[in-house]
């Protein structure tokens, strides 16, 4: 059970994270073949994943909180071994020493919301472990704006493609 006094941190978290994943797909819609598809740069797309893996973790898990009543054990399992798995897949290809650094504070974010999903499980009326889960989520959230910042700065989003810049209907440039 989650205590009433944490109601506000969840509804604060479901939506910042929402708020975030609409910027995220904002920023893919705008260069979306420099950051999806078959001939997007893999590192640009690797982050945006990435990004996308944490926000929808901390998005849901702060929706499973809001629920009257709810075990959130079961479903923080759920989404930490979805959130692993997406980001050992995600990190496979990744090289250097930030994609190493970041993969491994992803595997320990995700990982520790894992035993603390198990302990819920275990201990559905322990309070305590809904603060260990609110600073597990705090630390996903600043992961995956890492990860933002990132793809930010890795080129994939300029205001004009390479080699081409933006024009109005009658040519002049924008």
């Amino acid at each position: 059970m989650i205590p009433s006094n944490y109601l506000g941190y969840f509804q604060a978290a479901s939506q910042a994270a929402a708020a975030l994943l609409g910027l995220l797909f904002v920023v893919i819609v705008l260069r979306p073949g420099r950051i999806v598809g078959a001939h997007a740069n893999p590192v640009a797309k690797g982050l945006a994943a990435s990004t996308f893996t944490g926000l929808v973790d901390a998005f849901f898990i702060s929706l499973l909180a809001l629920i009257p009543g709810h075990k959130l054990g079961i479903g923080a399992a759920i989404m930490a071994v979805l959130s692993l798995y997406h980001t050992l897949r995600l990190h496979l290809g990744l090289r250097g020493a930030a994609h190493i650094a970041l993969f491994v504070a992803s595997v320990l974010a995700y990982g520790l919301q894992l035993c603390l999903a198990i302990a819920f499980v275990l201990n559905p009326n322990d309070t305590g472990l809904v603060t260990d889960l609110t600073f597990t989520l705090i630390f996903a959230f600043a992961v995956a704006l890492t990860r933002a910042w990132q793809l930010l700065q890795s080129g994939a989003v300029t205001t004009a493609d390479e080699g081409h810049a933006a024009t109005s209907g009658d040519g002049a440039k924008l």
